[in-house]
């Protein structure tokens, strides 16, 4: 399987990523500049935390029109996998590929701590290594976190179950039903504010967000 990880202006998490998915798993990884405007070799495509383009204007919303992001929009509607981590997550919804937005956190501060999450569904691709309803702790760093959607959006989201992790316990950035990762309604397309690459190496402290690949990995495996 091979994983691309699109670097903008201002990303910061990409080299995070591509030692998980090089190093720790050992899979072929390119970083592909956002300029770049041929991704069609990869079967996976990762966007990663950070502050594109300095996030100005509004997290995201600078991103959204580099030249790669249209290759990636054709990636996913043909079925194929992407993931988008924090500010990826934003960007993700300004391209439309994920519904609703994020917001500015609650009380307005920049919020960076480890946080313990509920895994909401094993349905998707992205968490056949996971059980329903157990708990995780990956560790989260943003200030646009809290995820926003109107009332009609919200409930289609959750009707569809689409919701992949949820804050337990305590909601540390207001995110409406304690939402802290989505998917499309096919699956392919994850966006979630934590960082699982940040919890993929023990000598970090923890481990769990690397079984969010290495169940992608089996699952495509077992498929093949």
């Amino acid at each position: 399987m091979k994983f691309g990880v699109v670097v903008f202006p201002g990303s910061n998490c990409d080299r995070d990523v591509a030692y998980v998915t090089r190093d720790l798993l050992g899979q072929p990884t390119r970083m592909v500049w956002h300029q770049d405007t041929d991704i069609a070799d990869l079967d996976v495509v990762i966007i990663p935390g950070g502050f594109s383009y300095g996030d100005y204007l509004r997290c995201g919303a600078i991103a959204r029109f580099s030249p790669v992001m249209q290759q990636v929009v054709e990636h996913a509607q043909k079925g194929k996998l992407v993931l988008g981590i924090c500010n990826g997550f934003q960007v993700l919804t300004e391209a439309g590929l994920l519904p609703g937005a994020l917001a500015r956190n609650r009380d307005l501060h920049f919020i960076c701590d480890r946080v313990p999450l509920t895994v909401e569904s094993t349905n998707s691709l992205w968490t056949q290594a996971y059980n329903s309803g157990e708990v995780i702790t990956l560790p989260i760093a943003h200030g646009e976190g809290r995820f926003y959607a109107d009332e009609a959006t919200l409930s289609e989201i959750e009707d569809n179950g689409q919701v992949v992790f949820r804050y337990a316990g305590e909601n540390p950035n207001g995110s409406l039903n304690n939402i802290a990762g989505i998917c499309d309604r096919q699956g392919n397309v994850l966006g979630m504010m934590p960082h699982p690459e940040r919890a993929s190496d023990p000598v970090l402290g923890g481990s769990d967000g690397l079984k969010l690949f290495q169940g992608l990995l089996e699952k495509v495996v077992a498929l093949a």
